[in-house]
């Protein structure tokens, strides 16, 4: 966006970042940070938030539940111009076929990754639309393209957000608001496996076993940074980023066992 003047230091203006206590959302909140964005950071652990506002001055926390209406409608009465929006809250529980998937896992991923950027986005078009105007962009997955065994719950909900975004775009055309999914593939972050998982770090670390450079929570960033930065006319509808090693959820190379 445009360079703004905000308390006579140069800004593009504020980022709204969601799930940012950790892993993509926290890497997403330090590079827009870096980048001149007044960052807002939103998540649910505000321990986590508070170490990170620590670390950088343009970062300031907030909390946030992006299943709670009264939540989201708190954080929106706190940002009335925002340039960017990044809707990363969201995450994968359990590997359970569909046979046997528990319909609750799928109801807490759909309430996360798919309802959880309805609200935020709703709330925050007033905002978007402010000023020299602003951009949506939601952190999917290529599990929102493609699917794969064990993974129906969570591919259900990425394909939904990807729905969102693209309906979004259609709804909005003709006014001031770019909207973009970057689409991450194997990402490496100290969270996302563990929560899928359940708690089970050995499972965790199988994800990852043998593969070479799988990404990290700054590659994403370093994606979400450069779609924003355009110039306003310029739209990048979608970026589908994964690691050399992987060619599509069911292919990864992996290095024999030492």
């Amino acid at each position: 966006m445009p360079e703004r003047q905000n308390q006579g230091v140069h800004t593009r203006g504020v980022a709204v970042v969601t799930g940012a206590s950790s892993g993509i959302g926290a890497a997403t909140a330090r590079r827009l940070a870096a980048e001149g964005y007044e960052v807002v950071a939103a998540a649910r652990r505000m321990d986590r938030l508070a170490e990170l506002a620590a670390s950088e001055p343009r970062i300031r926390a907030v909390a946030l539940d992006v299943t709670s209406p009264e939540s989201v409608a708190a954080l929106a009465a706190e940002v009335p111009d925002v340039a960017v929006l990044v809707n990363n809250a969201g995450g994968a529980i359990g590997t359970e076929t569909i046979e046997r998937a528990d319909p609750q896992d799928w109801q807490d991923m759909f309430a996360t990754n798919v309802l959880g950027v309805l609200r935020v986005t709703q709330a925050l078009l007033p905002a978007l639309e402010a000023g020299d105007g602003g951009h949506v962009v939601v952190t999917g997955s290529i599990a929102g393209h493609l699917v794969y065994e064990g993974g129906g719950g969570y591919t259900a909900a990425k394909h939904g957000a990807a729905a969102l975004v693209e309906t979004l775009r259609l709804e909005l055309n003709g006014r001031p608001v770019r909207v973009t999914e970057i689409a991450p593939g194997m990402v490496q972050t100290a969270e996302f496996s563990l929560v899928r998982m359940r708690g089970d770090q050995a499972a965790a670390d199988r994800v990852y076993a043998g593969v070479p450079n799988p990404l990290t929570a700054e590659d994403i960033a370093d994606c979400i940074a450069f779609v924003v930065t355009r110039p306003t006319h310029v739209n990048v509808d979608l970026v589908v980023v994964k690691p050399l090693a992987q060619a599509a959820p069911h292919k990864v190379h992996r290095l024999p066992a030492e």
